[in-house]
């Protein structure tokens, strides 16, 4: 793999939401089981203290901190939305280096990049951390795109709020380069970096992984887990002897090749991208300036290792009795027996931040939960449990409340009296 098949600028192609002609099915490769390694079958992390802080002292860990939290009727940038017991998402990913910094004796660094939005009020949260080094920068900027004429918009070099789309993966590698962060790290020892995005909870540091990279020589890592109806991220495929690029679909197909139904297929697109990548330090330097071949492999990850917060349903899984928290991590409680998450779907009534938690006088136990669906006017009282399948559809101008304590199974609830 080269960098110029891995990089695509995201300004290159256009939103898959456009209607594009159907996919030539026969010019698409998907990857081999070679590339693919599973994550049982990685070394073991070492059990001496001393062999995981010289593996720790070789990670520097890299968040892409972009997005606001607008989607949630939040202000700020999406980091500072609270996950669970008043800690923000970016207070947990402090807390994980923190722990493995002073447990292991190590030095990790946090790298956020930031985009123009995120920048300057992240800059002023980072001063309240303490006992990780954390450096911060701001990504490139790529020109809009107008969907309905499928063009893009320039932006005319404009670093403000207003210059354009940040660039998210595609762009780390020049900018790390250019900034002069890749040289620092590398002066101080560091030969790895972990990429992740900043809301993806499931993303923390994975020494298995980190160990099995040095100890084999692996430049390139992508986290690959078995495909859902997922939108968003990336499949591995190739396309007339192209490589895939490290981020979402947009980056792996131009307009004409692929629309979204066409992604949802699982029987097509099996395999999904976590967008967590780990990288050689060195062979970034090596891709950005020589274009050069790297040592690649996917690797399948438990789905554990992609748990987003980007909307209120999030926020109900994160912090139901689902997950516990601790030093950081947000840990799957062993008692479920499905290995598959709760499907959550709430109305726009929960949409905004403020909203979601006024509902709730606490969040339900969800042990037992396949899914659920609200929507309307609807009110948790406390301790509330659900299990199977639940619907709940407040008629409108009609205010439901779900009674403390109440007990809810395989329900269709339209009214009290289905409780």
């Amino acid at each position: 793999m080269r960098y110029s098949e891995m990089l695509v600028p995201v300004h290159d192609f256009i939103p898959l939401s456009v209607e594009a002609e159907h996919v030539e099915w026969s010019k698409v490769q998907f990857q081999t089981k070679e590339n693919l390694v599973p994550y049982d079958i990685m070394l073991p992390v070492p059990e001496d203290s001393v062999q995981v802080r010289d593996l720790l002292d070789k990670l520097a860990v890299l968040k892409l901190n972009e997005g606001l939290g607008t989607t949630m009727g939040c202000t700020g940038p999406r980091c500072v939305v609270i996950v669970r017991n008043g800690l923000t998402i970016l207070d947990l990913i402090v807390n994980e280096i923190q722990t493995l910094n002073a447990k292991y004796k190590c030095d990790v660094p946090l790298l956020l990049m930031n985009s123009a939005n995120t920048h300057e009020e992240t800059q002023e949260i980072l001063k309240g951390y303490k006992g990780v080094e954390i450096l911060a920068h701001v990504l490139n900027q790529f020109p809009h795109s107008v969907v309905e004429v499928a063009m893009r918009l320039p932006c005319d070099g404009d670093s403000g709020k207003d210059g354009g789309c940040p660039s998210g993966h595609s762009d780390v590698f020049s900018v790390l380069m250019n900034s002069g962060i890749l040289d620092e790290l590398l002066s101080k020892g560091k030969e790895f970096v972990f990429v992740a995005n900043i809301d993806n909870m499931g993303a923390t540091v994975d020494l298995k992984i980190l160990n099995h990279l040095v100890n084999n020589k692996i430049d390139y890592c992508m986290e690959v887990i078995p495909k859902t109806a997922d939108v968003e991220g990336g499949a591995l495929i190739s396309h007339e002897g192209n490589d895939p690029v490290p981020d979402d679909p947009v980056r792996f197909v131009p307009l004409h090749l692929i629309s979204v139904n066409e992604f949802k297929l699982i029987e097509i697109f099996k395999n999904f991208c976590t967008s967590n990548l780990w990288i050689n330090l060195n062979a970034i330097k090596r891709l950005v300036q020589e274009d050069a071949p790297i040592n690649a492999i996917w690797s399948f990850v438990p789905r554990s290792r992609l748990l987003p917060v980007e909307a209120s349903s999030d926020l109900l899984l994160v912090q139901s009795d689902l997950y516990t928290l601790s030093d950081g991590l947000l840990t799957r409680n062993s008692a479920r027996e499905n290995p598959a998450n709760p499907a959550i779907e709430l109305g726009p009534e929960f949409k905004k931040f403020a909203d979601f938690s006024r509902r709730f006088d606490s969040i339900p136990s969800i042990l037992e939960l396949d899914s659920l669906k609200v929507d309307g006017d609807v009110w948790f009282g406390s301790g509330v449990t659900l299990k199977g399948n639940i619907t709940i559809n407040a008629k409108s101008g009609v205010k439901m409340e779900i009674p403390d304590g109440a007990v809810l199974q395989d329900k269709n609830i339209n009214g009290p009296e289905d409780m």
